[in-house]
């Protein structure tokens, strides 16, 4: 897997390329986890992501748990068919706003700083 991490705009771009899986969701948490901030905006480009086990899907719920919980905001982009098909078969795609393009991701971040942040709906297995 690798994870390329840039800024644009105030967006916090993390480039996920290959697969994340039971051997590479802890090199994943370890990079990306430290990046969310309060009110923070993160954008995940999947466009080169190939394979989301379920370690894969943990990661993602951690993420989505530390975003929202830092009161910040979260857009999966490009996310794959099958990836796509595997988060909402598990109801993991429900707590994220998806966009089809990286431009259309940072253009629903920056739409939700002057609106109620994306991603608030409470995470799988919390309360609320």
């Amino acid at each position: 897997m690798d994870i390329h991490i840039r800024e644009e705009g105030g967006v916090t771009v993390i480039k996920l390329s290959g697969d994340l899986d039971g051997k590479t969701s802890g090199e994943a948490q370890e990079q990306i986890l430290p990046l969310v901030h309060p009110e923070g905006r993160l954008l995940l480009d999947m466009s080169q992501l190939n394979y989301m086990s379920s370690a894969g899907l943990r990661t993602m719920l951690l993420l989505y748990r530390k975003v929202s919980g830092s009161g910040g905001s979260i857009v999966l982009a490009g996310l794959a068919d099958e990836i796509r098909d595997t988060m909402s078969a598990t109801g993991f795609l429900h707590y994220f706003i998806t966009t089809d393009t990286l431009e259309d991701g940072l253009a629903e971040l920056n739409a939700a700083t002057d609106n109620a942040a994306p991603g608030s709906a409470a995470a799988p297995g919390s309360a609320g």
